[in-house]
């Protein structure tokens, strides 16, 4: 009894904790749902502190979620050539994101509901980024060519795919919002890391970076 009691226990506070705050409905919900959210700056003191915060996981089903997803696709069809957007972003601290699918036909816009990166290559590629929260900057980044992605989607049915190539980088600059990782805070950490070329058709030692 007291095991089932535990467990009883545990699953509330799980779905308490995926329930969005009045704060956060409040955000999602204000001016016209239609319409884009504003999208937050690092050149903003609180917004930047947003954007600088860890994210939770966002109950799928909740209608307050298709609000924030709709409204996000909105802000990132606003941008000049934006190809991402993470819901920290539009001020909302929680695991939502948008990725243009250069590796489908079309290159479709999608969304992503709690997304986790649960495996990534060791081969790694060097290439350009971006920020629609970074005004003015850009640098070369170090990402994995290829990574294997688990998600739900508003029905909070589960996927799994492997993803790569630009694509792939997308999907990490964009969870890595989710964590509070900020581009321009990574180049000044991997300034202290080092790197080694790693041969595609050899298996690399596990101490690469």
């Amino acid at each position: 009894m007291k095991k089932i009691s535990f467990l009883f226990i545990f699953f509330i506070g799980f779905m308490n904790a995926q329930k969005l705050t009045s704060n956060e409905t409040s955000i999602i919900n204000q001016g016209d749902i239609t319409t884009a959210l504003p999208i937050y700056q690092t050149t903003d003191s609180h917004q930047h502190k947003t954007l600088l915060s860890l994210s939770t996981e966002i109950d799928p089903v909740d209608s307050n979620t298709a609000t924030l997803v709709k409204r996000m696709k909105e802000s990132l069809l606003s941008t000049d050539g934006g190809v991402g957007i993470a819901a920290p972003q539009v001020g909302i601290n929680r695991k939502v994101i948008w990725v243009q699918r250069f590796d489908k036909e079309g290159n479709p816009l999608e969304y992503f509901i709690n997304p986790v990166i649960v495996w990534r290559s060791e081969l790694q590629n060097l290439g350009p980024e971006g920020d629609l929260s970074i005004p003015e900057f850009r640098d070369q980044f170090y990402r994995s060519k290829v990574i294997q992605l688990e998600y739900v989607d508003l029905k909070g049915q589960k996927y799994s795919e492997i993803v790569e190539g630009f694509t792939a980088v997308i999907f990490q600059h964009e969870i890595d919002h989710l964590f509070g990782i900020l581009i321009s805070d990574k180049k000044e950490k991997e300034k202290n890391d080092s790197y080694k070329k790693v041969d595609a058709f050899k298996r690399s030692d596990s101490t690469t970076r």
